[in-house]
């Protein structure tokens, strides 16, 4: 009973105002109030609220003037929250693939895209799948229950659509996630479990993985993309990706986007079997090469070119330069020597694990590294901004990862620089090259100043 009066005075005292942090101040409490003078708004006008919220974003602060031959994104009339992300990366014109294929996406048409890489073609089903939900009335979103799903080969290409969605997503209210094989097993699961996701970009090995645990259902996956069709052949995923789509709406009730650098018969097969009507888009198989690249061939000795490497990437200083050859070991002889030599570089090839793997791109993504050395592992999908020199230290024995492997420079209509050496063994694949890309490469003789001998240390 005393404890209650003594909660129920000092309740009192409080609205008085007569206590303190250290204990009860006995004494009368006079309490002056100074009233700050009322600004009265004048005659006519109500007050207004303080405005602390940032402006809302307008398209009009992302002017593009129209170019005669040229397609923008403001022609598709894009939701604003999609053009902010498109203004932030500053896409001003379509590419090729991009115009022809952009509206049909859009439209929900099926569609069966060729196109290299480097065109953009990424952009063009992200974009597409992006305005489709965004219009769509979402409802209940689930876990792990995706409404559009990309497939790819490889790793490196998944992570690098997920981050290209992201980043053209990036004021959407949608969630992009991701699935591949090789690292991150039990956080992939988590994200996909415990929280809902729009589109899921996936390589076909985790993703039937995560399926058959019912960590993600399939049955609402209204568009489907197949991206690099003609490696999935390659590769030998078709098997896995035929049971993916046993598990995704008919034909009839999705839409089928397929993408792939050659129109081989097995994909033209394919595309009957999983599309319906589709709209086959092309663009020239050289136009990254032949319009946007620089090519260099030098004529030169197996004893010469590693000369001629090192003055290269020495006369380049703080160039981002990427280096291919054919097989594991000679990357990793690569790698040994050019770190010998004080050339600060990194290696990347099929036998490097996937936290490796992401940790070398990010350091060469980011300007930490200034020369990459791969094997065609990174040939495709791998779309790192400012590459100024691809140099075949080999020459690949298929012409279309030529193509591929200059594609990692010249992106998107900036333009790059391509030096291959043709020794006593990789010239005899120019031919075929030559062929493929439909013109002829001059060879020259590397100039005096990339013979000079390696500097030694002091």
């Amino acid at each position: 009973m005393k404890n209650r009066r003594r909660r129920k005075r000092q309740q009192q005292r409080r609205k008085i105002g007569i206590i303190s942090t250290t204990g009860w101040i006995r004494q009368d409490v006079h309490i002056a109030v100074t009233a700050e003078p009322t600004v009265l708004p004048p005659a006519g006008k109500a007050a207004q609220p303080k405005q602390n919220r940032k402006l809302k974003w307008s398209q009009s602060a992302f002017q593009v003037k129209p170019q005669e031959g040229k397609s923008r994104f403001h022609d598709f009339d894009l939701s604003p929250g999609l053009m902010h992300g498109i203004a932030d990366l500053n896409f001003q014109y379509c590419t090729p693939i991009q115009d022809k294929a952009l509206s049909g996406v859009i439209q929900g048409k099926d569609i069966l895209g060729r196109a290299s890489t480097g065109t953009g073609k990424s952009a063009v089903f992200l974009i597409g799948i992006f305005q489709q939900i965004i219009r769509q009335n979402q409802g209940k979103r689930k876990n792990g229950c995706p409404r559009a799903l990309i497939i790819a080969p490889t790793r490196e290409l998944v992570i690098q659509i997920a981050r290209d969605a992201r980043a053209i997503g990036k004021y959407l209210p949608l969630r992009v996630g991701e699935a591949y094989g090789g690292t991150d097993y039990q956080r992939q699961q988590n994200n996909l479990q415990n929280r809902p996701v729009d589109i899921l970009v996936a390589t076909p090995g985790r993703l039937l993985d995560f399926s058959r645990k019912r960590v993600v259902t399939l049955r609402q996956a209204a568009i489907m993309v197949i991206d690099e069709a003609d490696r999935m052949l390659d590769m030998g995923f078709i098997p896995d990706v035929r049971s993916i789509i046993h598990q995704i709406p008919n034909r009839d009730k999705r839409q089928t986007l397929m993408f792939s650098a050659t129109f081989t018969e097995d994909v033209k097969r394919l595309a009957s079997q999983w599309c319906t009507a589709p709209l086959s888009v092309e663009t020239e198989t050289d136009e990254v090469a032949v319009g946007t690249v620089e090519q260099i061939v030098y004529m030169t000795t197996r004893e010469e070119k590693y000369l001629i490497l090192y003055n290269l990437i020495k006369m380049h200083s703080g160039r981002r330069i990427m280096v291919f050859v054919n097989m594991k070991r000679d990357v990793n002889s690569l790698y040994k020597r050019l770190r010998h030599d004080r050339i600060d570089c990194t290696m990347l090839s099929g036998d490097v694990p996937q936290h490796k793997r992401t940790r070398r791109l990010e350091n060469f993504r980011n300007g930490k590294v200034q020369v990459m050395i791969a094997t065609d592992v990174a040939g495709r999908g791998i779309h790192i901004d400012g590459i100024s020199h691809v140099v075949n230290y080999t020459l690949p024995y298929e012409p279309e990862d030529y193509v591929h492997r200059i594609g990692r420079t010249g992106r998107a209509g900036k333009s790059g620089i391509s030096i291959s050496f043709a020794d006593e063994e990789s010239s005899f694949y120019l031919m075929d090259i030559e062929e493929y890309i439909g013109e002829a490469l001059s060879c020259e003789a590397p100039a005096e100043e990339l013979l000079q001998p390696v500097t030694k240390k002091k």
